[in-house]
């Protein structure tokens, strides 16, 4: 009760803010440290997190765990085949595929005109043409990859495929070059490759979804099959894993499943190519998740050596204040609160310096999002520290401040009230 009753009390406050007033120059010197450890902490911490976001950002039309996966040319020679045997993926690979791969979880077979170099498909609309790349998909493809579509469209679905219907979806440039402005596309038609398409969907066009294009048109994966004649072959498969499965593993699993059905040997790297997007955005989050880890020693570091500092200066503070602990102690002040006194103003200068650092990081934050915020090219997004971040550094400074105010508090109630009063 007399530690609650030091702390509420008003003198002891206008103590310490006597203290503080009479000594600006060292009360902002003292500050600094601290102030400056929280300011790194927010700033290196917001603008990783903004990188965090920002990263989410691209990936969040695709799947975390996905992966592409295509047919080439066979490497060495295996069981009498020649080198250079050009392999081809087979729609039958996708049961194949599921049952030897538990870990999959969403497979698409897809076929393209135009896209990798190929040349494209020639599409009119009355006295409009123009070349676009033509996908042919499956329903399924969008658990992968998600396809915004326009409220009043839809995408391919599983009727579309089974009946191979000439049906379409275009995408948001296609729209702009083939039809009027504020023509309603859905339910008219365009041609592709001199055939008659009905168009049933636009695609909002999504940065950093894959590697489509806005002009993209998708049709079902059964009628490109038939009007371009590829017969039971697949261009690629788009695969998706499970979340909790390693990705890397799931992808040689699948590489090397494919070996054994398509007779290529298995040590032959180049048959089949893979891109492991999973992979790739585990390296980005782990890259965000590091400067994460950065911030936080850099800032803590810098934190512990602000409030050391203000714990040296208490103990200078003590020494000039000699005198004045010696007549309190004489007048009947108890060890305990002349402890306490000296912890509260380690622990208020300490909190002050880091609210100050709090506001002056979020400050800076708010400025880099404002600048950044329409820059399309560079990921980064909402720059922000989360709220149980900064409790925590609260939470530090009070601890903190709190041990090393122990320091000058217990050279307070050493000296004897008798030699303090003799101090000059």
């Amino acid at each position: 009760m007399s530690s609650l009753r030091v702390i509420f009390d008003r003198d002891t406050w206008q103590e310490i803010f006597g203290s503080i007033g009479n000594n600006k120059t060292r009360t902002v010197i003292t500050i600094i440290g601290v102030l400056w450890g929280v300011f790194i902490y927010i700033a290196l911490s917001g603008s990783a997190k903004g990188l965090d976001n920002g990263f989410e950002s691209i990936f969040q039309d695709i799947a975390m765990n996905s992966m592409f996966v295509w047919a080439q040319r066979t490497s060495i020679p295996y069981e009498g085949f020649k080198i250079g045997r050009p392999i081809d993926l087979k729609i039958s690979d996708v049961e194949f595929l599921r049952k030897q791969v538990p870990e999959i979880e969403f497979i698409a077979p897809r076929h393209t005109r135009g896209a990798f170099g190929g040349s494209a498909g020639r599409v009119k609309r009355k006295n409009q043409s123009n070349n676009y790349n033509v996908y042919g998909d499956y329903p399924e493809f969008t658990k992968i990859a998600t396809k915004r579509i326009y409220e009043n469209g839809r995408f391919i679905n599983n009727e579309d495929n089974k009946y191979a219907r000439k049906v379409a979806v275009i995408g948001e440039r296609t729209v702009e070059e083939l039809f009027e402005k504020g023509e309603e596309p859905v339910g008219e038609y365009i041609q592709i490759d001199n055939i008659y398409f009905q168009v049933i969907g636009v695609h909002k066009y999504v940065p950093g979804g894959g590697f489509e294009e806005d002009g993209d048109i998708f049709i079902p994966f059964q009628t490109f099959r038939k009007i371009y004649n590829t017969g039971d072959t697949v261009g690629w498969f788009s695969i998706a894993a499970y979340d909790d499965v390693d990705v890397i593993k799931v992808e040689e699993e699948i590489l090397t499943a494919l070996r054994r059905r398509h007779r290529v040997s298995p040590q032959d790297n180049r048959a089949f190519g893979s891109f492991n997007l999973g992979e790739q955005f585990n390296r980005i989050m782990g890259f965000a998740r590091g400067m994460t880890f950065i911030s936080l020693i850099v800032g803590i570091a810098t934190l512990i050596a602000g409030v050391i500092g203000i714990g040296n200066i208490s103990l200078i503070s003590v020494k000039e204040r000699t005198k004045e602990i010696g007549i309190r102690r004489a007048i009947g002040a108890t060890p305990g609160e002349v402890k306490v006194q000296v912890v509260i103003e380690n622990v208020f200068l300490t909190l002050l310096a880091g609210i100050i650092g709090i506001v002056l990081g979020a400050g800076l934050l708010f400025v880099v999002n404002l600048a950044t915020q329409n820059m399309e090219n560079f990921p980064y997004t909402n720059p922000t520290v989360p709220l149980i971040y900064l409790g925590g550094v609260v939470v530090l400074m009070v601890l903190l401040s709190t041990l090393i105010g122990l320091i000058p508090a217990q050279r307070a109630v050493s000296i004897r009230p008798i030699d303090a009063l003799r101090e000059e």
